[in-house]
């Protein structure tokens, strides 16, 4: 597909990936949701939906800050890899030549490469890992050597992937160590600056405080009332969950981490925090992939990168397509946000409306003069009277509901898709709608709905959807379906 139709398709969808996302946050009880979206430095979502805080009714903004939490580990290696750049650093170094106060001890020989990568075998959040839930503070620089120095060490380095706070905390020592700097310093001349970014730092910065988007908690029920859960510093640990940011700055963050972009570090260093560095397998289950300071994600058949973030009350995803340049940040102010869920349905959607595009280029090639999205001709057949992925004038484009749900059908990449905006993952229930014979009907494939059946639609005087048959059964347009209720009347 041409950049041109990959730029065009993406500006085409853009509201409805806001909608989408938005139906999302409402349907899960998320006080708010950012999200943005962009592209070789075309942003074509930035979205805030919901409240700020839940207590005073502050309505969230695409300013507001949210805490990233282990999307830090990303900065971090993109730290350490300027250092290893510039010959300040090897991967291979022993942190206990790093770190006086670790020499001789158990922890000494364990390298560079092998916390970035979670190799290490060093404990997660130590013994007593309460600072999660505000119950203590956030570890200093001694009580993290401590930590390492008494329990640090759990598995043998390269024995097993474990993801590990401490060992990145440790991380953060090392680069103050090798620089002389406080690892804020050296982030903020090293990436926040070069990036020109204005809301993104490594820390709770107490003169920003009302900036920040209000941590809340999670539900135990679905009618569990929110409490506000306060920020705090996380001191020694910002290395492995301190940062703050917003969804479009972290775009523009992620945006660095596509080959050709040098800003930050070299496509030689992105090779090797981008390649797998660890496959997670227990017992014979895959549960995830690793790189270094980086996860690594299959959707489809976009091979992504980036980060999860879990902090008391804020819960964030990243997706970035180094090859392509796509970027998906969504970030969710709960214990509970569906932050990962709605980064990687939009992610879906994407990829449903470029793969659609593409087939309308190919009909469009094929078909030669007056062939294109709208069908191949007045029968709405190809040459070789198959159905064609046309979409009429007077397509029953909106948001349906009736007793058993809700169901969006939009223009994805110039073919109609049926869409169940509850889905988790709408790649996986997502139909189709072609014409065939003049008709438009459910694309006529195996299947156990009403494929091949026809779509019907009843219209007011006006023109304006009265109901329609997607499937066997009516639905209204929502607030129509709200207003009638969801099971008619029948006395008399």
């Amino acid at each position: 597909m041409t950049e041109d139709r990959t730029a065009q398709t993406l500006r085409s969808i853009a509201p409805y990936l806001a909608e989408w996302a938005s139906f999302q946050a409402a349907y899960h009880g998320i006080p708010g949701l950012q999200l943005a979206v962009g592209r070789r430095g075309e942003v074509f979502v930035d979205l805030a939906w919901g409240k700020a805080d839940v207590e005073t009714g502050e309505d969230l903004t695409s300013d507001h800050l949210f805490r990233i939490a282990s999307h830090s580990k990303t900065f971090t290696g993109v730290l350490v890899m300027q250092l290893v750049e510039r010959g300040e650093l090897r991967l291979d170094d022993a942190v206990g030549d790093l770190v006086p106060e670790l020499d001789g001890s158990r922890a000494a020989g364990i390298t560079v490469r092998e916390l970035l990568g979670h190799q290490a075998g060093i404990i997660r959040d130590s013994s007593d890992g309460d600072f999660w839930q505000h119950h203590k503070p956030f570890l200093d620089r001694a009580e993290v050597l401590e930590c390492v120095r008494a329990e640090g060490v759990v598995f043998e380095p390269n024995e097993h992937f474990k993801y590990t706070n401490i060992g990145y905390s440790l991380l953060g020592i090392v680069i103050e160590q090798v620089t002389g700097k406080t690892y804020d310093e050296v982030a903020r001349a090293a990436v926040v600056e070069p990036l020109g970014l204005t809301r993104t730092g490594t820390e709770l910065d107490p003169a920003r405080a009302a900036e920040y988007a209000a941590g809340h908690t999670g539900r135990i029920t679905h009618d569990d009332a929110r409490r506000v859960i306060p920020h705090v510093d996380t001191r020694a640990m910002a290395a492995a969950t301190g940062w703050y940011s917003t969804a479009l700055e972290m775009v523009r963050y992620g945006a660095a981490h596509v080959f050709g972009d040098t800003t930050l570090i070299s496509d030689a260093s992105k090779r090797i925090m981008q390649r797998e560095e660890s496959r997670l397998v227990v017992r014979g289950k895959e549960v995830g992939r690793y790189g270094v300071g980086m996860g690594l994600r299959t959707i489809g058949d976009r091979e992504l990168v980036g980060h999860s973030g879990g902090y008391p009350g804020h819960i964030t995803r990243t997706h970035i397509d180094p090859v392509d340049g796509l970027v998906v940040s969504s970030l969710t102010n709960a214990v509970d946000g569906a932050a990962e869920q709605i980064a990687t349905g939009v992610i879906q959607l994407i990829n449903l409306a470029l793969a659609a595009a593409a087939e309308v280029a190919a009909v469009e090639t094929a078909g030669g003069a007056g062939v294109g999205a709208a069908g191949k001709g007045a029968d709405g057949k190809g040459a070789d009277g198959d159905p064609v992925p046309a979409i009429p004038a007077d397509a029953p484009l909106g948001r349906f509901a009736n007793l058993w749900g809700v169901v969006d059908v939009v223009d994805l990449g110039g073919i109609l898709h049926v869409i169940n905006p509850r889905a988790a993952e709408p790649a996986e229930v997502v139909e189709r709608l072609v014409v065939s014979e003049g008709r438009l009907v459910h694309e006529p494939v195996a299947g156990f709905g009403t494929v091949g059946e026809p779509v019907q639609v009843e219209r007011d005087a006006d023109g304006a959807i009265v109901s329609a048959r997607i499937g066997a059964m009516t639905s209204w347009p929502v607030e129509d379906f709200r207003a009638r209720g969801p099971v008619p009347d029948r006395q008399g």
